[in-house]
């Protein structure tokens, strides 16, 4: 199979964005809230099988020193192919030279650790207060 990869927001069906991070639990917020948040992104990578959006991710960066990545979403059914990894490195050379911060879910951290990501010790957050509860179920915080 070819996939390709694509570094802007051209052409993206926001209601797969919408659902693939909702089924995650990263988040949900309906399509036209994740078209706004992706276009907003310094860095962005989506994935498809032919038409088909399967993956993606972004990422936030002053583009000299400090990036942080998020929303890292890859169909199920895509899993294993290394299709996951592919999206963190081309992450990772859009926002060359930077120190990353990457927030993922409490599931995926082998993936990441694995990828060179480290734990931080001081890492710290400041929550919306309707969103605390949930981040406490999920394992989050």
């Amino acid at each position: 199979m070819a996939y390709r990869f694509q570094k802007n927001t051209e052409s993206v069906d926001w209601n797969i964005v919408s659902e693939l991070l909702y089924h995650f639990r990263l988040n949900n917020l309906d399509a036209d809230t994740q078209k706004k948040v992706f276009e907003n992104s310094y860095a962005v990578i989506f994935v498809f099988d032919d038409d088909k959006l399967i993956g993606f991710g972004r990422a936030l960066s002053d583009g000299i020193c400090q990036a942080a990545i998020y929303n890292i979403a890859l169909n199920e059914a895509y899993h294993g192919k290394g299709l996951g990894k592919a999206i963190i490195n081309e992450l990772v050379e859009q926002v060359k030279g930077c120190n990353i911060i990457l927030y993922t879910h409490p599931n995926s951290i082998g993936l990441y650790e694995h990828l060179g990501f480290r734990r931080m010790k001081t890492g710290m957050a400041l929550y919306q207060p309707r969103h605390l509860l949930k981040l406490e179920e999920m394992g989050f915080i």
